[in-house]
């Protein structure tokens, strides 16, 4: 959890632990689940403005991304 939140507010690519990596997001926020166990990891896609959550339990690891260095020369 607290891992989790040193990430608040930076773009990072998600490492889930069935394999899959969701890819340059933003993340937003975290709060309890509704139904009462676990946490959840809100997101934003890069160049989207609608948000989505992934339960932290699915997170395996979570990789800074520095956005200076994938802006193009243009």
């Amino acid at each position: 959890m607290n891992s989790a939140k040193s990430f608040l507010g930076k773009n990072v690519n998600l490492h889930l632990k069935d394999g899959a990596v969701i890819v340059n997001v933003q993340l937003t926020g975290i709060r309890k689940n509704d139904f009462g166990k676990g946490s959840l990891v809100d997101y934003v896609p890069y160049g989207n403005r609608k948000s989505a959550c992934v339960p932290l339990r699915n997170i395996a690891w979570a990789e800074l991304l520095n956005l200076s260095l994938l802006q193009t020369a243009g």
